[in-house]
């Protein structure tokens, strides 16, 4: 009776076990049997030939292919025209899709352009930049009247948006002709997706250039894992090392960014649906992307997992430079030294008060100030202060009179500033700013100032600081030459895998298989509730022949 118990929990036992080696099998068995044609020892020499623009023989032409691009205006534009400008100059055919009326987007050397009409002017554009300098306004509202006003502004800035995209969306002429061409990829920033559309709609492969999507909806398009344990969320400014409480409130929104990229993009996935004319997400059409050209670098991010089409090309244009002005020449000079004040694209000029405030700290240092403002000023401007409504940001930061850049920490503005060593005062306003100015002071490389409480001795004292107190200097130097540091550099790099994309009609073998799994395969969910099955079997059955033997051994004992 003893041997009956045991031998029934053997063959369950040895049953589970074979079913679990059965399906081993056919699991390595499919492996191999995919893994066989790609890289088997059968391939012929002519099937691994070379891939760079360099000919394989001098009887071969270099490749020149036929790339459209879809920009987003702004900063956003400065990557994407240097980029353009880059693949023109090498031979390649470059059209560059533009509105008729931009913030800062139009006509370069070497690539063509094509204008869509829009339905607004520039005096609509104006409105909404001047609407940014409220950002910095010290009001005493209440805080629900505050958020009211961000969120009116954030929906006008989104309809402005929605409005650009629809306007080439749905101008059939231009999407007609731009079908015609046979171009080979499409170069786009996919913060507005414009482009991602058009190119699933023309059929061709995506090259998409960008800093990030505030919800995450990049990493979680090229199917990027990002542990909340780790991987800190936007607007947290949580680093990589995260107590207890920070890594449960890093989860809390995590699990929120769905509802994140709901709102930000739910109208243009109804967009995408009368354009494609079926039913798919912008989430699901950027996943098809080929490459995702990142605008970042590890001298400044944390580190995290990437998929293999995702390149670092942080500070692409930090070597895109041209002869200063005339005019700015005597402003360059000097023992002193000066400094460049910049908002950024979209602030260009301050509430009175505040600027007041900048003026008054600038009587107070020896260096020259070039500044990007288009406000009115009142009273007597210092002697020691230029103004102009656009300045050469990053042809300015590579002279070596540049002593400090005042910043708002935007991405382009922190790269650059960077690449050309020149430590920083930031004053962050929105987005990523705050995140990117507190990994910059973090590294010592730049002081922070809050431009809602921040006064004239906190600019003197800042500026002081890092232009006299060599550690500043010090510290950008090491991280500009750890970002330097590199075997290409980020345009290069940029053309190198926007090139290969136009060669090889995308990049299919750098797609990961998560695209094709739902959320209980990518969990294992199946496969766990699969395991827990059999062990709850073999406890219940462990357990019954426990029970049968024990009984037995009872009654043998009552009849002894």
């Amino acid at each position: 009776v003893r041997r009956s118990g045991l031998q029934i929990h053997f063959t369950t036992l040895s049953a589970a076990l074979l079913v679990i080696m059965l399906l081993s099998m056919q699991v390595k068995g499919a492996v191999v049997k995919t893994a066989g044609p790609v890289g088997g020892g059968n391939q012929r020499p002519e099937e691994t030939k070379g891939t760079t623009n360099t000919p394989a023989n001098d009887s071969d032409p270099p490749f020149l292919g036929n790339l459209l691009v879809i920009p987003m205006d702004g900063s956003h534009w400065v990557d994407l025209k240097a980029l353009a400008q880059e693949m023109g100059r090498r031979g390649h055919r470059v059209t560059v899709v533009i509105p008729e009326v931009s913030i800062r987007m139009g006509p370069g050397k070497y690539y063509d352009i094509v204008t869509f009409p829009v339905p607004y002017d520039k005096a609509v554009i104006d409105s909404i930049m001047v609407a940014n300098k409220d950002v910095m306004e010290k009001s005493t509202v209440s805080f629900m009247e505050k958020i009211q006003k961000r969120f009116t502004q954030f929906q006008k800035i989104k309809s402005f948006l929605h409005t650009t995209a629809e306007s080439l969306l749905f101008n059939a002429s231009i999407i007609s002709q731009l079908e015609q061409q046979n171009f080979d990829a499409v170069l786009t920033d996919p913060m507005v997706p414009t482009g991602a559309l058009i190119a699933r709609k023309l059929g061709l492969p995506i090259v998409n250039l960008l800093r990030g999507i505030p919800c995450m909806l990049d990493m979680k398009s090229a199917g990027c894992p990002s542990p909340p344990s780790y991987v800190p969320r936007f607007l947290t400014g949580y680093t990589d090392k995260m107590n207890f409480k920070e890594r449960t409130i890093n989860t809390m929104v995590a699990l929120l960014e769905p509802l994140m990229c709901k709102l930000l993009f739910w109208q243009f996935d109804y967009i995408s649906h009368q354009f494609l004319g079926e039913e798919v997400g912008i989430a699901e059409v950027l996943s098809e992307s080929a490459v995702w050209l990142l605008r970042i670098d590890m001298t400044l991010e944390l580190p995290r997992p990437l998929m293999p089409n995702m390149i670092l090309v942080g500070g692409i244009n930090c070597n895109v430079r041209d002869a200063l002005p005339e005019d700015l020449l005597p402003w360059v000079s000097g023992e002193h030294g000066f400094i460049v004040f910049t908002l950024g694209t979209v602030v260009s000029e301050m509430p009175e008060e505040t600027t007041t405030i900048f003026l008054e700290a600038f009587r107070q240092i020896p260096q020259k100030v070039i500044w990007r403002y288009t406000g009115q000023i009142d009273g007597n401007l210092p002697d020691n202060v230029k103004i102009m409504k656009w300045v050469p940001q990053n042809d300015l930061l590579a002279h070596p009179g540049a002593r400090a850049f005042i910043t708002h920490a935007g991405s382009h503005g922190l790269y650059e500033g960077l690449c050309h060593a020149v430590p920083m005062v930031m004053v962050p306003l929105s987005a990523e700013q705050p995140d990117n100015a507190e990994k910059m002071a973090s590294r010592g490389a730049g002081i922070v100032l809050n431009v809602l409480s921040v006064t004239t001795e906190d600019i003197v004292q800042a500026l002081n600081n890092v232009i006299n107190d060599t550690r500043y200097k010090d510290n950008i130097k090491t991280l500009s030459e750890l970002h330097k540091d590199q075997p290409m550099n980020p345009l290069e790099l940029s053309v190198y895998w926007t090139e290969f994309v136009m060669r090889h009609k995308g990049a299919k073998h750098l797609r990961p298989a998560v695209h094709d799994l739902n959320w209980i395969q990518y969990y294992c969910l199946d496969v766990v509730a699969f395991l827990f099955t059999i062990l709850l079997l073999l406890v219940v059955l462990t357990v019954k022949c426990l029970k049968v033997c024990l009984r037995k051994l009872g009654g043998k004992r009552k009849r002894d």
